[in-house]
């Protein structure tokens, strides 16, 4: 099989070691400067994903790099942001839950630094969209400028909007990923964005989140209703010492789901009578 090669303003993912990794713009005739020699990305444009190349001047520096084509996990981790990001594990257990997936019409609300958005347009696309809101200008802009970095920005619209007030004039969305701080004002809105079957995920970071956004969704007549929470360890492999990591992200955030649904009274199960039933004790045995 023939690899994929780099084309000039690709996204190229740059791993040295463990700890430093780059997510970068392959822009013909400039340079990457690190402290372990230069990267030239004329020297990039034109290789296989999968290359290595040696930083220069080769006589002094000469460290191996890997060039590699971006995961959706290194979209996450290593784009430039200033909010608090859904980990890769998170966004794995969203789409499997919510099943986002090609053609996937998503409304997303609080879209941060945009790294979730990202993931999320990754896989609905080439068919699919989706709709982002937050209200911070901020995180507008850097998830736009985000989206255009990895070349993802004609699948998704990323607007000013606030989900708990705004009519956003949606219908017969698929699904609705909510990471705001009170989830539980939402969710009358979504109730009417979404189509029958569709689903709903908010992340939290704290459990009275949670439990007020759970009631939320029954009040609602929400069906399916669960909260999740991941925690990842990483594992060191060596010769003669094969353990876990010592340090690792002990809490990312609680994600709840719940899949909308036509509730409608049981008629059969639930009828009750007509008029009060007594029973008669009269000629009846009684044992003292």
């Amino acid at each position: 099989m023939n690899s994929e090669f780099i084309n000039e303003n690709d996204l190229v993912f740059l791993v040295l070691d463990d700890r430093r990794k780059w997510l970068i713009k392959a822009k013909s005739g400039e340079e990457f400067h690190t402290d372990r020699g230069i990267i030239y990305f004329n020297d990039l444009i034109g290789k296989p994903y999968g290359s290595v190349i040696f930083s220069k001047p080769y006589e002094t520096q000469g460290y191996k790099f890997c060039v590699l084509r971006p995961l959706p996990s290194d979209y996450i981790l290593h784009m430039k942001r200033k909010t608090q990001i859904v980990y890769p594990e998170d966004a794995g257990l969203i789409l499997i839950y919510t099943g986002i997936s090609p053609g996937s019409k998503v409304i997303e609300a609080g879209c941060g630094s945009g790294a979730l958005t990202c993931i999320l347009v990754n896989y609905i696309r080439p068919d699919g969209h989706i709709y982002s809101y937050d209200i911070s200008q901020k995180n507008i802009e850097r998830t736009i400028k985000n989206l255009k970095k990895a070349g993802l920005q004609r699948f998704a619209t990323v607007q000013y909007g606030d989900i708990t007030n705004d009519n956003l004039e949606h219908n017969n969305i698929d699904s609705v990923v909510l990471d705001m701080p009170q989830p539980w004002e939402a969710i009358e809105n979504v109730d009417h964005y979404l189509k029958l079957s569709g689903t709903i995920v908010s992340f939290s970071p704290t459990i009275e989140q949670v439990k007020k956004t759970t009631f939320s969704l029954k009040n609602h007549g929400f069906f399916d209703i669960n909260t999740y929470e991941l925690i990842k360890r990483k594992i060191q492999v060596k010769e003669n010492a094969t353990r876990p990591f010592t340090r690792m992200v002990g809490h990312t955030g609680y994600m709840t789901f719940a899949r909308k649904i036509q509730d409608l009274q049981n008629p059969y199960r639930e009828k009750k009578p007509f008029k009060k039933e007594y029973i008669n004790f009269n000629g009846m045995p009684l044992r003292g």
